[in-house]
């Protein structure tokens, strides 16, 4: 005679394990239900289709000195011409190109040097946590302009690479800092007690423990630190610590600015490149609305039920 044993207990579950495509997962979500991140992102494509087809729209050669100066805009020259008879237009659309790139590998930089030091600070704990810690204040009370000219003054060299370099100097630390405040929330959590009983290395926890759980925070770092590259970069090259023979928005606001464009009645050779520059922040600032709404469930607005 079988007995049948009954128990008031619920069948045990196996726990559900999340693939690492779920932090990508909650950002595309996060951006496609985001109306300001759509906007951003919108501008920022047009930017970047403009880059890529500077060579094809341009109308003539932002360099060539084949025009009368200080034309009006007409049908011929859509913004007009520099003080040396340079199409005003032509010069806006290769500028992208520059401005962009700045943008990019400046908060590239910075953020992959944020990364770095804030989650090695808070990982490691102790004596190292303790003076990278102390770095990063030293950085952050430093006023930003002033060492940005100083630098750039002393470097002499005014190469693009060395303007996105001084760019990462002066921005890295404030992203640090907030690494650090959301690594030292993970660091003794379950999944790392477990990887460290497993013998994983350090790098191997960071790197694929740590920080595909902090996704949405580096991405709006990476985009907070473009924004600052943007107004650091047209800020150094608007008062000559920029290459003057590149071609970019800051650099034109340059030359307005040496050639008097405003006195010599053409201020769109000075609203145009302005403009675009704060289009490129806006956009760069929109997106990141919607990854500070990712990583803090609190800042996202309430949706009424219909």
């Amino acid at each position: 005679m079988a007995i049948r044993v009954v128990t008031d207990q619920a069948p045990i579950q196996a726990p559900t394990v999340t693939g690492r495509r779920g932090a990508l997962g909650s950002v595309a979500r996060g951006l496609t239900r985001n109306r300001k991140a759509l906007a951003g992102l919108g501008v920022f494509g047009l930017f970047v289709v403009v880059a890529i087809l500077a060579p094809v729209i341009a109308p003539y050669d932002p360099h060539a000195l084949q025009f009368d100066q200080m034309l009006q805009p007409s049908r011929a020259h859509l913004l007009g011409t520099t003080g040396t008879g340079q199409d005003i237009f032509s010069q806006l659309l290769f500028g992208t190109r520059e401005s962009l790139l700045i943008a990019l590998g400046a908060g590239l930089g910075a953020t992959l040097v944020s990364v770095i030091i804030g989650v090695s600070a808070a990982y490691m704990g102790g004596v190292p946590d303790h003076f990278l810690n102390l770095f990063t204040d030293f950085f952050l009370v430093l006023p930003t302009l002033p060492l940005m000219i100083i630098i750039g003054t002393y470097l002499n060299n005014r190469g693009l690479v060395v303007l996105i370099g001084v760019i990462v100097i002066t921005g890295w630390s404030y992203g640090a800092r907030q690494l650090r405040a959301q690594a030292l929330s993970l660091r003794n959590r379950e999944f790392l007690e477990a990887a460290r009983v497993r013998g994983e290395r350090s790098l191997y926890i960071i790197v694929f423990e740590i920080l595909p759980n902090m996704t949405s925070l580096i991405v709006a770092i990476f985009f907070g630190a473009a924004l600052y590259a943007v107004l650091a970069a047209a800020g150094l090259q608007f008062i000559g610590l920029g290459d003057p023979n590149s071609l970019s928005w800051g650099t034109m606001l340059y030359w307005a600015q040496a050639n008097g464009a405003l006195l010599a009645g053409s201020p769109v050779w000075v609203l145009a490149p302005g403009l675009c520059i704060a289009a490129l922040g806006g956009a760069f600032a929109l997106i990141n609305y919607a990854f500070d709404e990712i990583g803090n469930p609190a800042l996202r607005p309430v949706r009424r039920r219909k």
